[in-house]
């Protein structure tokens, strides 16, 4: 992957305003460029990474991201809606800094594909849909999963996640699920 791949997100460091429907044109640049090789590619750099956690919940992790991917990218590619409202560029500009990081660490051609494809899906639901990063139904260690409930997203780990400076959580619309402490 080259620096140009990065190239219409990179631009988002230099805004002050920037309205939902602007940034869902850049994710529709950037996910023009994921192809089915690239995904097949994260998908393997999924289970390489998911090696040591336990078997059920690494076979669900690695089927649910890999369909998640493919879904939200078509779904991105195929959006047709106009979105109301600007983004929280501060907010925006602290997530592509740690996203920026993660990418500087990568340390194979499969994480950077997954991790493009993440920035990616990230952004739109984060930002556009204001859903979940996470898929619902998401399996954590313990038996927990999100959930989707009146309408809001209740993450079993996102208070053990905030303070992880690698993590995606603190810019995530889900809240702590307060029946997993």
């Amino acid at each position: 992957m080259t620096i140009n791949e990065f190239q219409e997100l990179a631009k988002l460091n230099d805004i002050n305003r920037l309205s939902k429907d602007d940034l869902l044109s850049i994710l529709k640049i950037e996910a023009s460029s994921i192809d089915i090789q690239k995904i097949i590619k994260a998908t393997a750099y999924l289970r390489e990474d998911a090696r040591f956690m336990p078997s059920p919940y690494r076979e669900d992790y690695i089927k649910r991201f890999s369909k998640a991917f493919f879904t939200r990218i078509k779904d991105i590619k195929d959006d047709k809606n106009k979105y109301e409202g600007h983004v929280d560029v501060f907010k925006l500009k602290e997530f592509l800094k740690v996203l920026k990081k993660q990418r500087k660490e990568a340390k194979s051609g499969g994480e950077l594909c997954f991790l493009k494809i993440a920035r990616i899906v990230a952004l739109y639901t984060t930002f556009i849909l204001e859903e979940s990063i996470h898929p619902v139904g998401t399996k954590f260690p313990g038996g927990f999963e999100l959930r989707l409930v009146n309408g809001c997203y209740l993450c079993p780990v996102k208070e053990k996640q905030m303070n992880n400076p690698s993590a995606l959580c603190r810019f995530c619309v889900s809240i702590q699920d307060e029946s997993v402490k």
